[in-house]
């Protein structure tokens, strides 16, 4: 079944011919730190009124040596100030101690995901040799995102480090630890946030008792306390420890799924092996190297109560998939719906190495890109009333206009069918799927929801801005050749009525002119251009952002 998935999916998307080269789009960049003024075409709306900030690698080499895969990159933040229908741009690198340490000895001395730093050249044979066998420090090289606690802003990437930084000035201040606050090693860059101002977040931990999945709360700030200039994670918690399927093997994740009363955690067939891991260094290997796609594992959904903690006893499960990024979740008459961005060949990943980024335009790039699997929107939906009266092998999804499935395969466990379950029609395909799905996080996040906005993937970054209508799974596009989006992010207006009523923010770039770099703003609505605010710098393809808006 899993392998005729493969091939369906392959068959019914279209190959791609002479794809142009993006290798601009990975080459270092200089940074901005004093705000430049942008030239307005079209027309900004004056209600919006705050920060556009994204951060993603931007800096791929220290003297002669070269990092190997696009993550690796060091982080660049941006910032696109939005005031009165007027931008101005800035961007800093983040001052890491990775970035510190590298520019210093100007050569790569702390590893990241896909590139091993080498021994020191200075130190004798012996102490190279032995220098193989310490596990390298993780990475403060803190790349994929803004996030937010108690009020402050952090970049985050996937190591126990974060840095707090100045929304205004991008300014770097202290490197935070999460293992001083909950004892996980490493948490991820996309917390979810509830109306009451807590936030969570997924980390992992192991020891001799096991692999374990985390699900960390920190609180809302407390009210009328005097704010201090320093971080501030106190009170963080873990709330529930889900243990690995297979300790010696768990599972790689990217975020989590949350509702109003429920997190899931998705236990998928993208696996680390932590024997490779102890020894990945002593190999001469990198960290990208310990993780493997394995479709013989299924795909295993833990369903937690966000408020006691309490995991469920029932383990659902499905055909073996990966996904990176939720659309959204919510409940509905005894369900939890869930919606995300799947594919059906995790190897994905590891073929992000600025080499196969870097192919020449025609042939070579074409082959690279049709050899990626096509991430799709998905809807799962999970029974929450399963208990031993419940019949075995019959759809337990009774919801109307639903064509997910649920069946209840043995004592306690309820199989989800996948094969009904897209969330899309085929002209979706024409645009190579999609990924960094956004929604109108604020009002809707957990709660039943009718849009969301995405990057379509023509090319092997995206090269369209997509709207989809998950009630009759209509797409509005803008796309237009040579122009690659970010991540879109909505914005409500201010006296918004309806899901829809406001604007989508997405920063465009092109590899075929120089400094040619703009900021695009969509109607949401109609999901046509409002207006753009160019900016003469380069900007490299980055990973995620977030609207800070001022009031």
């Amino acid at each position: 079944m899993y392998s005729q998935l493969i091939k369906e999916t392959y068959k019914r998307c279209p190959q791609a011919s002479g794809l142009e080269s993006i290798a601009p789009l990975v080459s270092t960049a200089e940074e901005t730190p004093h705000p430049i003024t942008t030239t307005i075409k079209g027309t900004i709306p004056t209600w919006i009124n705050g920060s556009f900030l994204r951060n993603g690698p931007g800096k791929f080499e220290f003297g002669e040596d070269r990092y190997t895969h696009w993550f690796d990159g060091m982080a660049m933040m941006h910032r696109f100030h939005i005031c009165e229908g007027n931008v101005t741009y800035s961007s800093r690198f983040l001052r890491s101690d990775s970035y510190v340490l590298n520019s210093e000895r100007n050569r790569i001395v702390v590893s990241e995901f896909g590139t091993l730093a080498m021994p020191d050249p200075c130190k004798n044979i012996f102490a190279r040799f032995f220098s193989r066998f310490t596990i390298p420090k993780a990475t403060d090289n803190a790349g994929v995102n803004f996030v937010k606690y108690k009020g402050d802003y952090y970049v985050s990437t996937e190591t126990n480090y974060m840095r707090r930084v100045d929304p205004q000035s991008l300014e770097t201040k202290e490197k935070v630890d999460w293992s001083q606050y909950v004892a996980v090693n490493a948490a991820t860059a996309h917390p979810h946030y509830d109306r009451d101002g807590a936030t969570y977040n997924m980390g992992n931990s192991y020891g001799t008792s096991g692999f374990f999945y985390n699900i960390i709360r920190v609180p809302p700030p407390e009210e009328n306390a005097a704010k201090e200039d320093s971080e501030d994670l106190n009170g963080a918690q873990v709330i529930c420890s889900i243990q690995a399927s297979e300790s010696r093997k768990p599972s790689y994740f990217h975020s989590f799924v949350m509702s109003e009363n429920y997190i899931v955690f998705v236990e998928q067939p993208i696996k680390l092996d932590l024997l490779k891991f102890m020894l990945y260094r002593i190999a001469g290997k990198s960290f990208h190297k310990v993780m493997t796609w394995d479709p013989t594992y299924e795909t295993i959904f833990h369903l937690v109560n966000r408020h006691t903690g309490k995991k469920s006893e029932v383990k659902y499960c499905a055909a073996p998939m990966f996904t990176l990024h939720q659309i959204n979740a919510f409940e509905d008459s005894g369900f939890l719906v869930m919606d995300m961005c799947c594919g059906d060949d995790g190897e994905v990943i590891a073929d992000y190495t600025l080499e196969n980024l870097r192919r020449d335009t025609g042939e070579e790039m074409d082959k690279f890109y049709n050899s990626m699997c096509r991430n799709l929107p998905r809807r799962y939906v999970l029974p929450l009333s399963v208990d031993e009266e419940t019949p075995l092998d019959q759809n337990l999804v009774t919801l109307p206009n639903y064509k997910a499935t649920a069946k209840k395969t043995n004592p306690g466990e309820v199989r989800l069918n996948i094969m009904q379950s897209e969330l899309h029609d085929d002209e979706l395909l024409q645009y190579g799927g999609l990924e960094f799905p956004q929604i109108n996080y604020d009002q809707y996040n957990g709660r039943p929801y009718r849009y969301f906005y995405a990057c379509g993937f023509g090319h092997v970054f995206g090269d369209s801005l997509l709207k989809m209508d998950v009630h009759t799974k209509e797409l509005k596009v803008w796309r237009y050749p040579g122009f690659f989006p970010s991540e879109p992010v909505f914005v409500a207006s201010p006296r918004a009525t309806e899901e829809d009523d406001g604007v989508v923010l997405s920063v465009i770039i092109t590899p075929r002119e120089e400094k040619s770099t703009f900021l695009l703003v969509l109607d949401a609505k109609t999901f046509t251009e409002l207006g753009r605010a160019e900016v003469p710098v380069n900007i490299p393809y980055g990973t995620h952002g977030v609207f800070n808006g001022m009031g």
